[in-house]
């Protein structure tokens, strides 16, 4: 027996929480996943559908954002579909600190169902990384790396966007103290939507899926995230 396997036998808790608080079922897939950068594998249709993102500081209408996710013994696939009528992604292939000014999707985890620390994971339309560790309130160590081989990214363009696919180990979840107990992760799914100004000047506007209590742009505060459920 596995010890991922064993892990996913311990005893499941009841699944409880502030009424507000919003969920996202992650379905067990009955093999894994094969990525491509492209969501290609017919496998994803098993997959939930989340399109409940809004621009929680702008009265607009954003541009539509799809998550999903699957999970196996071994691994938790993460799929996002990105409309995007001006992908902003400059800077060197594989800068690190190049996702900063660039189109993104991004998931960002508690630790032990607290903010010391938390972990960050923003990909760009390039499958640029920037993995960092945080602790609150914006406390960021942008030279911590996820652990070495338990992290995957692909990414490809299409013709209204973008598509990101992400593949992690659950033993880095567990060894990181993200995966809780109960089959649940704390997490925080987010958007930057960059756009051109001028040829020189971009702006954002800032994707969430949940909500923040806050009255500024601001992803790295208890209130902006959610719970994912591993559920069979």
């Amino acid at each position: 027996m596995t010890a991922f396997f064993y892990y996913f036998l311990l005893p499941l808790l009841v699944f409880q929480g502030n009424d507000n608080l919003k969920r996202y079922e992650i379905k067990r897939a009955k093999q894994e996943v094969n990525i491509t950068g492209k969501g290609s594998d017919p496998i994803w249709d098993q997959a939930a559908i989340l399109t409940d993102f809004q621009l929680p500081w702008n009265d607009e209408i954003p541009q539509p954002t799809s998550f999903r996710a699957l999970w196996t013994d071994s691994s938790l696939y993460l799929l996002y579909q990105v409309i995007d009528l001006d992908v902003v992604a400059p800077g060197p292939p594989k800068d690190k600190r190049g996702v900063l000014p660039s189109d993104r999707v991004e998931i960002f985890f508690k630790a032990h169902g607290e903010m010391n620390p938390y972990y960050c994971l923003e990909l760009d339309p390039r499958a640029r990384v920037l993995d960092y560790e945080a602790t609150y309130y914006r406390n960021t160590n942008f030279e911590w790396m996820w652990p070495a081989g338990q992290l995957e990214v692909l990414a490809t363009s299409t013709p209204d966007g973008y598509i990101v696919e992400a593949r992690i180990s659950l033993q880095s979840l567990i060894d990181l103290g993200i995966l809780n107990d109960d089959r649940s992760i704390d997490a925080g799914l987010f958007r930057g939507d960059f756009f051109s100004i001028n040829k020189n000047t971009t702006d954002v506007k800032w994707i969430s899926w949940v909500h923040p209590d806050s009255e500024k742009p601001d992803f790295h505060i208890p209130s902006a995230f959610g719970k994912l459920k591993f559920v069979e």
